[in-house]
């Protein structure tokens, strides 16, 4: 299982590290919104892209706890745009923060994000095959997340976006 502090690791060493974690089952709420946060900021980038913003974005977003970004508002936002080194797309800024909100809807809901998420492959990973090439974008499982969580409010979770952070939360475990 991986914990907040060896995602802190993680991230903090680079993206290099990417490959020892990617696939780790994990039921931690932060680890999970993290993920997410990756995944959001990946669309039309790589990963180590994507994961390189987690620093300044934990800096400058209240250290990406669920709790505060859910409370962040426009002049937030706004700041947000004109810090330096973040990725001033603001799509991707918004839907991280409106994200925040409904997961502590599905916290309400059912206790945790991780509860909600592992429910969908009833607390066991589901092995799907590995390509030998590359990692599959899709899945029905993936696509079935997706419109899940757009019909609690979530944002920019498309069925690659779901696949791909289902995969990172070790949710799907290729075999």
């Amino acid at each position: 299982m991986i914990s907040p502090t060896d995602f802190d690791d993680f991230t903090s060493n680079g993206p290099a590290d990417y490959d020892a974690y990617f696939g780790t089952p994990t039921h931690d709420d932060h680890v999970l919104f993290e993920l997410l946060v990756v995944g959001i900021l990946q669309v039309g980038l790589s990963w180590q892209a994507a994961a390189s913003q987690l620093p300044k974005l934990r800096q400058h977003m209240a250290g990406l706890r669920v709790e505060q970004v859910a409370g962040l508002d426009e002049p937030d936002w706004e700041q947000l745009m004109q810090t330096d080194g973040i990725m001033h797309n603001g799509r991707k800024l918004r839907a991280i923060i409106t994200d925040a909100r409904a997961i502590i809807q599905l916290q309400r809901e059912y206790g945790s994000f991780s509860a909600y998420l592992w429910a969908f492959v009833d607390a066991t990973p589901l092995l799907m095959p590995a390509p030998d090439d590359e990692l599959p974008t899709r899945s029905a499982l993936g696509t079935r997340v997706a419109k899940d969580l757009h019909k609690h409010g979530f944002t920019f979770v498309g069925p690659v976006v779901t696949q791909m952070f289902l995969l990172a939360a070790g949710i799907i475990k290729l075999n």
